[in-house]
């Protein structure tokens, strides 16, 4: 079937742009996903009936199904996603949530606290934001919940240690994915004074909007910062009300749901978890190095995870650690028809977020097909002061990431043409242009409805995804102006100090206001 070229066209941008008009007014996450795709179908097909309805069907099967064969790179993640709602059931059908909240309630004493243990949980859990963000919410949910702290801040505080830490942090998904296009682009441009591992730890400095996102959890939790949405839903969830909570998935600490125990122990939470981690660690490098192996390279521990299969691992990982859950759950000698149904609720409580993560990758796949990422590169062609780069290329990165929901895929896109610009201009603003496309596009992922980590980070916290997308955006948009004056001074200057500098004058500024609107709005609220 013949597409119609969109490459060089405003009407790319449309599917993206109605189906994130529509989620943001209907709040019908699916329904907008889905006229999204049909709109771009419409496009691509010159309006063809038959030709639409071929290509769309043909696009969601593509899901699914992949050069003949199942795309199992789609299917591992939706398999992980099941196993990691039926672990999260088992866990607390063991009584394992019910311990450890009872256990955190004794150290933990107040809502700060609570706050504070998911967000350090999401920094050291740092091996793939999926991963991150479903398993920091099966923990952290019990407590926060306790502690009268809403699900919208719980999925802004798992989102925003989610994306940030992995983009910065080497020995992780997102690490080994821009290490492997950061060493392609090096080696195109003749660079050999230092290595991609190299590269990558001189752009982790010059990342503004990945270390002032996570500056920004801290900061709201320890001045209490609730400004926009999120102040209504803090108020809300402070009078015992749960307006933000997925009516779409079951709560599992609620008894009604699972006959949770009220024998189990701290250990009946913690080591299925910690078998999940160190399952998939174990199953990274076990992939990496079977990848190494067989193209015949050295095995060395960043090759193997430059080179694991995420997915894969994030699969076996979460097997392994519903076998250990299961095994707690049977030293107990519950009845089979308890640990049977809890499986079902476990794999129920995901159904709505594997269909809008399939959605997502649709509408990514119709997204891609318009050629919306590659118009808008075009946009940062042309005569520009070459010292400006740098924020433009944030904001480019920013929008095309808001646009397409992926910045895996603004990385694809953006980073080799960052090398370009930077090749054809000023080689010295190499790094500062590559940091400001990686900064740009976990922005840009971040305030996306259509974003696979945004929906999973609301998944995590069994939070209503638009609110949890109108309660972040504040955040996400302070954060970009602080990133924003950090680029402007990095590219003027050429010193990442200066820029970091400036970038956290700025922060401490916006944290000032932002306080000040919190205290009073709050103050209002409830006189």
């Amino acid at each position: 079937m013949n597409l119609i070229d969109f490459t060089s066209s405003a009407a790319s941008l449309l599917p993206p742009a109605i189906a994130l008009t529509m989620a943001i007014l209907t709040r019908r996450v699916l329904l907008s996903l889905g006229f999204g795709i049909l709109l771009g179908a419409f496009l691509l097909a010159d309006f063809s009936l038959s030709g639409a309805l071929s290509y769309t069907s043909s696009t969601v099967v593509g899901v699914f199904v992949s050069d003949g064969g199942l795309n199992w790179d789609s299917l591992f993640i939706l398999l992980f996603l099941v196993l990691l709602g039926m672990m999260t059931a088992l866990l607390t059908l063991s009584g394992g949530t019910y311990a450890f909240a009872e256990w955190a309630q004794k150290r933990i004493k107040s809502k700060r606290g609570a706050q504070f243990l998911a967000a350090w949980l999401g920094v050291f859990i740092f091996i793939d934001d999926y991963f991150n963000s479903l398993a920091v919410g099966a923990i952290s949910r019990p407590v926060t919940d306790r502690f009268q702290v809403s699900r919208s801040k719980l999925a802004y505080i798992l989102d925003s240690t989610a994306a940030p830490m992995c983009v910065i942090m080497p020995a992780s998904s997102w690490g080994a994915y821009i290490m492997t296009v950061v060493s392609g682009i090096l080696i195109s441009h003749g660079i050999t004074e230092y290595s991609a591992l190299g590269a990558y730890m001189r752009l982790v400095p010059m990342n503004y909007y990945a270390i002032f996102a996570l500056l920004m959890v801290f900061a709201m939790i320890w001045f209490d910062l609730n400004v926009g949405p999120m102040r209504r839903h803090e108020i809300a969830a402070g009078q015992g009300k749960t307006d933000d909570r997925d009516e779409n998935a079951p709560d599992l600490t609620e008894e009604s749901e699972i006959k949770e125990s009220k024998e189990g122990t701290v250990s009946n939470l913690i080591l299925p978890i910690v078998a999940l981690i160190v399952a998939t660690v174990y199953f990274m490098i076990s992939s990496g190095a079977d990848a190494l192996s067989a193209d015949g390279q050295a095995f060395s521990l960043l090759k193997a995870f430059e080179n694991t299969n995420v997915g894969q691992s994030l699969f076996y990982g979460a097997l392994v650690g519903l076998i250990c859950a299961v095994g707690t759950v049977l030293k107990q000698k519950m009845p089979a028809k308890d640990v049977l149904v809890t499986l079902w609720i476990g794999a129920k409580s995901m159904f709505g977020a594997i269909l809008i993560l399939a959605f997502a990758w649709a509408i990514g796949a119709v997204i891609k097909d318009m050629g919306t990422g590659a118009y808008l590169s075009t946009l940062v062609e042309g005569n520009i002061d070459v010292h400006w780069l740098p924020v433009l290329l944030f904001l480019l990165s920013g929008l095309m990431a808001f646009s397409t929901g992926t910045s895996w895929g603004t990385f694809g896109i953006m980073l080799p043409i960052a090398g370009d610009l930077a090749g054809a201009t000023d080689l010295a603003l190499m790094l500062p242009m590559l940091s400001a496309v990686l900064a740009g596009s976990v922005f840009g992922d971040h305030c996306s409805p259509i974003s696979d980590t945004t929906i999973l980070s609301s998944t995590g916290a069994c939070c209503n995804h638009i609110d949890h997308v109108s309660t972040q955006l504040p955040y996400a948009l302070a954060t970009a102006i602080v990133s924003s004056v950090g680029f402007i001074v990095l590219g003027m200057t050429d010193s990442s100090l200066m820029g970091f500098a400036a970038a956290s004058v700025t922060f401490v500024v916006c944290c000032a206001v932002m306080s000040v609107i919190s205290k009073s709005k709050m103050k209002k609220a409830i006189i």
